[in-house]
């Protein structure tokens, strides 16, 4: 269940449809792209990602979420790109409901090989987009090489150094709100 805050907004259908205009072409390739999430991850993968994960988020209240998702699912992929389905996902985990509004999402869509970080507005208000969109094309670059593992490594350690230095004065004790694992879908 998701609940909304006075200052946050909720991806909804409605707003999907406003921004995004429906793709056959995207619906035919997601629909298309067979599941193979679990073969460019493994388990020694992801346990190493979790353990990128807690070392990037140690020393501040950060709190980052790795999802990879194979494909879009065929019911969502003709109206929703990317940057859409990662939104929702933010949403519907509680990314954006951490304590300081701390929350990070990578997501990985192995389908259409695309890095969408979703940040909640504590962080949007002291950051800049370069500084995320740099990120995203380290990992771009990675994963065209087939360095899976390491680019989504590379993207967990580089927002952890960006949360590092937002969060660098925190002196609340730490608290893991988010799973360290991460998210595999499709």
């Amino acid at each position: 269940m998701v609940i909304k805050t006075e200052t946050t907004e909720i991806v909804t259908q409605p707003k999907i449809e406003e921004v995004n205009q429906p793709s056959f072409k995207r619906w035919l390739k997601h629909f298309l792209y067979m599941p193979v999430a679990k073969r460019y991850f493994s388990k020694q993968d992801q346990q190493a990602i979790a353990r990128a994960v807690t070392e990037a988020e140690h020393g501040h209240v950060g709190e980052i979420q790795v999802v990879i998702e194979g494909y879009i699912p065929a019911n969502q992929a003709y109206h929703q790109n990317t940057r859409m389905r990662a939104r929702q996902l933010f949403a519907e985990l509680g990314v954006w409901d951490t304590e300081f509004n701390s929350g990070v999402l990578l997501y990985l869509n192995l389908c259409e090989r695309k890095v969408e970080i979703v940040i909640d507005r504590g962080i949007q208000k002291e950051t800049e987009q370069t500084v995320w969109d740099e990120i995203c094309q380290k990992m771009i670059e990675q994963l065209s090489k087939h360095q899976y593992r390491e680019a989504v490594m590379t993207g967990v350690l580089s927002i952890g150094e960006v949360l590092n230095e937002f969060y660098a004065h925190s002196t609340t004790d730490q608290h893991n709100e988010l799973s360290n694992k991460p998210i595999i879908l499709g």
